[in-house]
C-alpha cells in the first residue's frame, strides 16, 4: 500500500496567489491533507512542503505549521525558492542557512514526526526518504 501521501502547501495563506496556480489554494491543500490522512490512509505519513524566501513573515510559518499539524500532517520540508526563469516570480529574500536550522527546530517542537529544513532542500529530499522508510519499519510495514 501506500506509505507516505504528499502534496504540498507551497507557501503561507496570504501568498497562495501569488505563489501557486489560481487553481490551487491554501484551505484546499489543508483538506487533501486532512482527508489523506483521517479518511483515506490512516497508518499513512502525510508530508508537505514549504518554500521559504517568497516574502512570507514569521507569524505566518508558525500559522501555516499549526494548520499543518491540526490537520495530522506528519513531515514537513523547508526549501529556498529559486526562480526557475524570468518569467517566474523574483526571490523577495535568501534565507540564511541559521534561520533554516531555526525553522527546523520549531516545526520539530510542533511535533512534526520528521522535518528538512535547508536552502537546497526540495520536498523530495532524499535523507528524509530513509528516515520516513524506518518510522515505516517500526510500524511494522517497512
Amino acid at each position: 500500500g501506500l506509505d507516505v501521501f504528499a502534496h504540498n502547501v507551497e507557501t503561507v495563506e496570504r501568498l497562495q496567489r501569488r505563489v501557486r496556480d489560481h487553481r490551487a489554494g491554501y484551505a484546499q491543500s489543508l483538506s487533501v491533507l486532512e482527508t489523506a490522512k483521517k479518511a483515506l490512509l490512516e497508518n499513512c505519513l502525510t508530508k508537505t512542503s514549504i518554500m521559504l524566501g517568497v516574502g512570507e513573515k514569521d507569524e505566518e510559518v508558525l500559522a501555516t505549521l499549526q494548520d499543518l499539524r491540526d490537520v495530522g500532517c506528519d513531515v514537513v520540508t523547508f526549501g529556498q525558492y529559486l526562480r526557475p526563469s524570468k518569467r517566474h516570480m523574483p526571490v523577495k529574500s535568501f534565507v540564511t542557512p541559521e534561520k533554516f536550522e531555526e525553522w527546523q527546530s520549531i516545526a520539530e517542537g510542533f511535533g512534526f514526526r520528521y522535518v528538512a529544513s535547508g536552502p537546497l532542500v526540495r520536498s523530495s529530499y532524499k535523507a528524509g526518504e530513509f528516515f520516513i522508510k524506518g518510522i515505516l519499519n517500526n510500524q511494522g510495514r517497512g
